[in-house]
């Protein structure tokens, strides 16, 4: 079996927004085709139309080739070795960034399609799992204008995804949010009644994560505002501080008790560890698509391991990550929980449509997987609606 060609899909839901912070309107999926009929599907985390730009590029020279002329009439079936060969022929251009998150994609794609061709779910090629489901946790992002309904929104989604059966739920507390409003330059009391506000509505027994979003401009900062959250039982407070600002990572990991979780912008395992080492992160959460694909979250979780910090997936895309991101947490043992909103919970139409079979939650939790491959398949009208979509908005953008 040879790869013959690749498509490339931009999508981009209705009413696309430059302005707004979520990348859950618009994506990039590819399918890997092969001569036998068997396609892989994949999709990351990155501008689509760079994305794009990086899978279907020609190479310049022998240090800068072309991802889809490094696949095309290969072995599909040689998962890992295609990582490398992309990863080494692209290596001037690429190492990290943009590149990467391509490489995600069609390593997510190819082994999907490896699952196919073998008649076993991912999980089994990658290992063997390890447990019979994966723990979800509810992401919560209501969007209003003023702190007073931000927080009761909070609280009302709160109560609803522990209504739905999540047994972990994650509060996004940001410097620009609703509750930075009346000129307030440090309005860190109100993200701690934000919080406990939650915690009060969801009670002890369920997890409560929090999202930060690279809000606090120095470890002191964090420092101040993480000693008035201690009470709070956390299971991490998530990129508390700018990627690169690994000495103040590990502040916060030696002068406080709060797990302290970072990674999802991160490419390759490179990355990943020098936030592990010289961060000193509890917890890991690499992005499927954005740090290289499945063979190289992989390689993240092994080194997570050898370094005793936890593992928490990064995702905010499709039922194509979301599968992804249970067969990874399948078969790692340190994986507590993967991130996860049901479509009759989210607002973004592209994660309602695009896959017809998305993975449920039953009683708390997600079964693994059965069907061969990442198990889930494309909705064609959707992707088609979607790509018409992103067509007039290119249009529009040029």
């Amino acid at each position: 079996m040879r790869i013959t060609h690749i498509e490339c899909h931009v999508l981009v839901q209705p009413a696309y927004d430059v302005t707004a912070a979520s990348s859950a309107q618009d994506d990039i999926v590819v399918e890997v085709h092969t001569d036998e009929g068997l396609v892989g599907v994949g999709e990351t985390d990155v501008n689509p139309w760079i994305a794009r730009a990086c899978i279907t590029a020609p190479g310049t020279h022998n240090m800068g080739l072309g991802l889809t002329e490094l696949l095309v009439g290969a072995d599909p079936l040689e998962v890992e070795g295609l990582w490398e060969r992309m990863y080494v022929g692209t290596a001037m251009n690429g190492r990290r960034g943009a590149v990467i998150n391509a490489i995600g994609a069609l390593d997510i794609a190819l082994h999907d399609l490896r699952g196919k061709a073998l008649g076993k779910p991912c999980h089994a090629l990658l290992g063997g799992a390890v447990r019979d489901h994966v723990t979800p946790y509810a992401s919560l992002q209501p969007e209003t204008s003023s702190f007073a309904e931000f927080r009761d929104s909070m609280v009302e989604w709160a109560r609803r995804a522990v209504a739905a059966g999540f047994r972990a739920v994650k509060a996004e507390v940001t410097l620009d949010g609703p509750y930075a409003h009346n000129g307030l330059r440090e309005p860190w009391e109100r993200g701690t009644e934000l919080l406990a506000a939650v915690r009060a509505a969801i009670g002890p027994g369920v997890a409560l994560l929090v999202d930060v979003q690279y809000a606090f401009p120095d470890a002191d900062t964090a420092l101040r505002v993480l000693a008035d959250w201690e009470g709070l039982d956390l299971f991490f407070v998530e990129t508390p501080l700018w990627p690169d600002d690994l000495d103040g990572y590990r502040r916060l990991a030696e002068e406080q008790p709060i797990p302290i979780a970072a990674g999802e912008w991160l490419t390759t395992r490179f990355e990943h560890l020098d936030l592990m080492r010289r961060g000193g992160i509890a917890i890991a959460q690499p992005d499927i698509g954005r740090v290289g694909g499945l063979t190289e979250a992989r390689r993240v979780c092994d080194a997570a391991a050898e370094h005793g910090v936890r593992i928490v997936p990064h995702l905010w895309k499709t039922g194509i990550s979301i599968a992804a991101a249970a067969h990874l947490a399948a078969v790692t043992p340190h994986c507590d929980y993967i991130e996860f909103l049901p479509a009759e919970l989210s607002e973004s139409g592209l994660r309602k449509d695009l896959t017809s079979d998305e993975l449920r939650m039953v009683d708390g939790v997600i079964p693994l997987p059965t069907r061969p491959g990442l198990g889930v398949e494309l909705d064609r009208d959707a992707l088609e609606a979607y790509a018409e979509e992103a067509r007039r908005v290119g249009a529009v953008l040029r």
